[in-house]
């Protein structure tokens, strides 16, 4: 089938997304530790399905109204290409228990022998959890003010995902890889989903008065979410069905199936200072723009750059100095509290002012060896902590 001719069947079909289809056939939208499902309409072939089986591989799963077959993605992206070339012809045949699919192009023919879907593990299915619908910018939010912080060692794995608190009026979004956290908070009334069971509600509101509903979800399941919602108005909702190791979101036209984080995340809140003696005004993009120039020619395996903060200049100062460079930038500032020395790692400190999105940030400060907290001034409810490093004088 040419392409022209698969796009001419396809484009009337609701849910179709020309572009989404190829990003998904080329692998670009898959990762491991998520269950995910992408519907779509494919002439006679039936729902297109992206999952993961008991192995780490995932698999490309396609039905059509005679039969079944999966293929491993990896293959299925090697060749994709070739795949939606104009000039591309698809055949599929049936050998015993299994089906060998042939791609044959202007410039090549391929051959991939696959299994029937019916020997691939069936979806997780939540019977008895609970269910509540959340709004789509107030998730989005939280998740991208948050998933930036997550560790990537997977020997501490509650670290790797974002641990959310859902109460009656609010969410709570936290993350932390041990260096640093980042907590946002949204606003959400919580209520249920159509056609769900109304004692789901209400065990959402009962729970939600006296302790919050609390869950760590993987990363890379949030990542995919970000994606399967990324097409969403500002108005609309997901809903949440969960129970006790799973989660399914719904939205969007697609579900997400994931498993949750087993393990008691941190008590992340003891870990923000009650006050501080020195608070910074600055502006962020200027200070974003000076830490990335600064960066350049920092210790790219140390990555520290050093802040003077100047209280009588009211200005930060920011210098790195190697064995074989050495720079210098200054960033005005309103500052209260007495002049500091103290060292960041300015990946951390990219990453934080990227997310924080306001004009203006504060900084907050108490000593070289405590925690420095950033804040929005307006907008997002975030706040950022960030470990500072010891500065080595030669």
């Amino acid at each position: 089938m040419r392409k022209s001719e698969l796009i001419q069947q396809l484009e009337n079909h609701p849910n179709f997304d020309v572009d989404r289809l190829y990003e998904i056939a080329q692998g670009r939208q898959l990762t491991k530790a998520v269950l995910w499902e992408y519907l779509c309409e494919l002439t006679a072939w039936k729902p297109l399905e992206v999952v993961q089986s008991t192995s780490p591989n995932w698999y490309l799963v396609a039905s059509s109204s005679e039969t079944g077959l999966w293929y491993k993605v990896k293959i299925i992206s090697q060749v994709c290409d070739c795949i939606y070339s104009e000039s591309t012809v698809v055949n599929t045949e049936a050998e015993g228990n299994s089906i060998k699919i042939t791609l044959t192009s202007t410039s090549g023919r391929y051959q991939m022998q696959g299994m029937s879907a019916e020997e691939f593990p069936s979806l997780p299915q939540i019977k008895d959890g609970v269910a509540v619908e959340l709004p789509v910018e107030a998730l989005m939010t939280g998740v991208r003010g948050s998933l930036f912080a997550t560790s990537t060692d997977e020997t501490k794995q509650v670290l790797t995902g974002v641990h959310l608190k859902m109460q009656q009026e609010n969410l709570e979004f936290a993350a932390t890889d041990g260096h640093r956290l980042a907590v946002v908070q949204t606003t959400n009334n919580l209520p249920s989903p159509p056609g769900s069971d109304e004692s789901d509600a209400a065990a959402v509101a009962e729970a939600s008065e006296t302790s919050p509903l609390e869950l760590t979800l993987p990363a890379t399941a949030l990542r995919e979410l970000e994606r399967m919602l990324g097409m969403s108005q500002p108005n609309d909702t997901v809903a949440l069905h969960f129970e006790q190791g799973q989660i399914v979101f719904k939205g969007g036209g697609h579900h997400l199936t994931s498993r949750t984080l087993e393990g008691q995340y941190p008590a992340y809140r003891k870990l923000i200072p009650d006050s501080f003696i020195r608070q910074l005004t600055i502006e962020r993009r200027q200070l974003l723009s000076a830490v990335e120039r600064i960066a350049v020619l920092a210790d790219k395996e140390k990555k520290v750059i050093k802040f003077n903060i100047d209280s009588v200049q009211q200005q930060i100062n920011l210098s790195v100095d190697t064995q074989l460079s050495s720079g210098q930038e200054s960033v005005s500032a309103q500052i209260s509290g007495d002049s500091l020395e103290i060292g960041f790692n300015f990946k951390y400190l990219i990453e934080g002012l990227k997310t924080l999105s306001t004009d203006e940030i504060q900084m907050l400060v108490n000593e070289a060896s405590t925690p420095v907290i950033l804040t929005p001034l307006g907008g997002l409810k975030m706040t950022y902590l960030i470990m500072p490093i010891k500065i080595h004088h030669n």
